[in-house]
């Protein structure tokens, strides 16, 4: 660790960590849910649980990025940060709006207030005063990152960075747009909840991509950048127009089946050129860089993404499909291993690099880590094919058949207990990595007990 105020980070990554053990959680109570439907029904009801497992997963990643963006901006800027009492004063705020939209949504507090209670909207039912809050902690967070950057040295790895990080922030300022008419509500809805995870994030995921293959790899800095512009604008060319694949079923004028159907399917090629880029940067670099859990988390983010946000994205992205799949289980197997493979393991495998770093340590239980991400890895991908045919026979049943919605989940239970199986996987992964991450190997701290 190069800079004294990279240790931000550290902060921001326990708080993630912890989000992101909540929404495993959460997600494995819902699993069961579906088996046991009356299972915490009086106590958190499954709209509840839902609520606290979508939202904690968005609030988690978020703040990795926050912690990613405050380790990574130094080192390409070469220079501290601008503030780092600020930095901290962010991060208070977003654990504060935190906890107070989880009361809200247990305790459903001030109900029926649109400034105090949730509102309803999914992804983005925070009470309207954590939503103030999550602006102004955004503002402080871009006046430090983007003022580190503009008084040191500019890099297409942070430039790029920056320009996903202010769309986020700008394109969250439409959840204070809630117009009466829904089908203009849900129009401008998606252009927060698509043009962040197949926007603006695909940005922020191609700069911290980058940034590891220059510090794993050894590449050269200009056979990186070359590849990180392309990838900005084959996402932002591709994801914009590709947001009218959720145009098709809103009351929105039918020439959005043709463009949603054909930027959408473009989608895929992104991912599929951040593929090539990562694994061209390894095989050029031929370096044995200590932290080989970093690297296979890296190269697992890239092609658990093409297949999770590429592949399974195209699967039912064209309208004629979409008719008939939309809503099902297949939308839930893709958005499933789209976020794992996209922006989870993306914030992971930054994890597992910086640590050490900021913990003063060499890498540790490298190979309890590798051994995570091959457990949690697996059991998504079982849980996305377990989706997946629970979601061809929904289809078929519910939407070509046309049989009674319960009576085709009735037929789906075999899925659902595999789905569960799988969910239990995926939390003993999350559970080994991270002990590996943030509990040190027995011989570092007899190492360090006489120095204490």
């Amino acid at each position: 660790m190069k800079y004294q105020s990279q240790k931000v980070a550290l902060a921001y990554f326990a708080v993630a960590m912890a989000l992101f053990a909540v929404q495993i959680l959460m997600g494995v109570i819902m699993g069961y849910v579906y088996l046991y439907p009356n299972f915490l029904a009086e106590i958190v009801p499954f709209n509840t649980l839902r609520m606290l497992h979508t939202n904690s997963l968005i609030v988690w990643l978020i703040t990795g990025f926050f912690g990613i963006t405050y380790y990574l901006i130094p080192e390409e800027a070469e220079r501290e940060l601008t503030s780092v009492p600020l930095a901290y004063l962010q991060l208070a705020i977003l654990v504060i709006g935190t906890a107070g939209a989880v009361l809200t949504y247990l305790f459903d507090l001030f109900h029926g207030n649109p400034f105090l209670g949730k509102q309803g909207r999914e992804f983005i039912e925070q009470p309207v005063w954590v939503q103030v809050g999550i602006v102004v902690a955004a503002l402080i967070f871009l006046y430090n990152v983007t003022t580190t950057v503009l008084r040191g040295r500019k890099t297409a790895v942070a430039n790029v960075l920056l320009l996903g990080l202010w769309g986020i922030a700008l394109f969250f300022l439409f959840a204070f747009y809630n117009p009466a008419n829904l089908a203009v509500d849900k129009m401008f809805w998606w252009w927060i909840v698509h043009l962040w995870v197949e926007g603006v994030w695909e940005l922020v995921m191609a700069a911290v991509l980058a940034f590891l293959m220059l510090k794993i790899t050894g590449v050269d800095r200009e056979v990186v950048e070359k590849w990180i512009y392309g990838l900005a604008a084959l996402a932002l060319f591709t994801g914009i127009l590709g947001t009218g694949h959720h145009y098709y079923w809103i009351g929105t004028p039918a020439y959005w089946q043709w463009i949603g159907s054909i930027f959408s399917a473009m989608e895929v090629l992104p991912f599929f050129a951040m593929v090539l880029f990562v694994f061209s940067m390894v095989w050029k670099g031929r370096r044995e860089h200590p932290n080989q859990a970093a690297l296979l988390w890296s190269l697992g983010t890239a092609v658990l993404a093409f297949f999770g946000a590429g592949v399974w994205g195209f699967l039912h992205t064209l309208a004629p499909v979409n008719y008939y799949t939309h809503g099902t289980q297949v939308t839930m197997s893709h958005g499933h291993l789209a976020f794992y493979g996209a922006y989870v393991s993306l914030n992971l495998a930054f994890i597992t690099y910086a640590m050490p770093k900021l913990l003063g340590r060499e890498p540790f239980n490298q190979v309890l880590n590798m051994i995570a991400f091959w457990t949690v890895s697996a059991g998504m991908t079982f849980m996305t094919f377990a989706l997946t045919f629970a979601g061809i026979v929904q289809t078929h049943l519910q939407r070509v058949r046309g049989e009674a919605f319960m009576d085709v989940q009735d037929e789906l239970t075999l899925f659902y207990w595999l789905r569960e199986g799988a969910g239990l996987v995926v939390l003993l992964g999350v559970g080994l990595y991270l002990y590996a991450v943030f509990v040190p190997r027995q011989r570092e701290v007899i190492a360090r007990a006489p120095a204490e």
